[in-house]
C-alpha cells in the first residue's frame, strides 16, 4: 500500500490465480474514508498488476504488471494525472528499467531524488536497484 499527502490510499489486490490483479484507491473526503474503487483500464489492463506507488502530490502512479507489449515477466509502468483529474495511459518505463525478467515494486525516496525497484536475478532472488528519479520527468515530458 502507498498513500499520498492528501490521504489517498492505493493498494493492490491479488485477484485470481490467472493474475488479474486490480489496483484500487480509497480517498479521504470530509474526514471519512471512502470505499475502495478500482482504477480504470489505463492502470488495470494486462495481468498481475501490483505494488502501486502514488506520488505524494498524486501527480503520478507507478506499478508493475504484465502486458503484451512488455519486455518480460513483469514490467514497471507509470501513469500521470492529467489536468482534468483523469489518469493518463500507462507508459512502460522502458529498457533502462525493465528487462526480460521480473522488474517490480518501484517506489520513490521521500526526497524525490531516486526511484528504487526490485529485479529477480538468475537464482530467483530479488535485488534492489536505484536510478535517478529524473526518469519520471523525462517520461512526463515525452508524453
Amino acid at each position: 500500500m502507498s498513500s499520498s499527502l492528501a490521504g489517498t490510499y492505493v493498494f493492490d489486490e491479488v485477484g485470481s490465480p490467472e493474475g488479474d490483479g486490480i489496483i484500487r484507491f480509497s480517498q479521504l473526503l470530509d474526514g471519512e474514508r471512502q470505499a475502495p474503487q478500482a482504477f480504470g483500464n489505463q492502470i488495470n489492463s494486462g495481468t498481475f498488476n501490483a505494488h502501486p506507488f502514488i506520488a505524494p502530490d498524486e501527480s503520478y502512479l507507478i506499478w508493475d504488471g504484465r502486458r503484451q507489449e512488455g519486455y518480460g515477466g513483469s514490467d514497471i509502468y507509470i501513469s500521470f494525472k492529467q489536468e482534468d483529474g483523469r489518469w493518463g495511459d500507462a507508459i512502460n518505463m522502458g529498457s533502462d528499467i525493465n528487462t526480460d525478467g521480473w522488474d517490480a515494486a518501484a517506489s520513490v525516496t521521500p526526497d524525490g531524488k531516486f526511484m528504487l525497484f526490485h529485479r529477480l536475478n538468475e537464482h530467483g532472488n530479488a535485488n534492489i536497484f536505484w536510478v535517478s528519479a529524473t526518469i519520471i520527468d523525462r517520461l512526463r515530458d515525452a508524453n
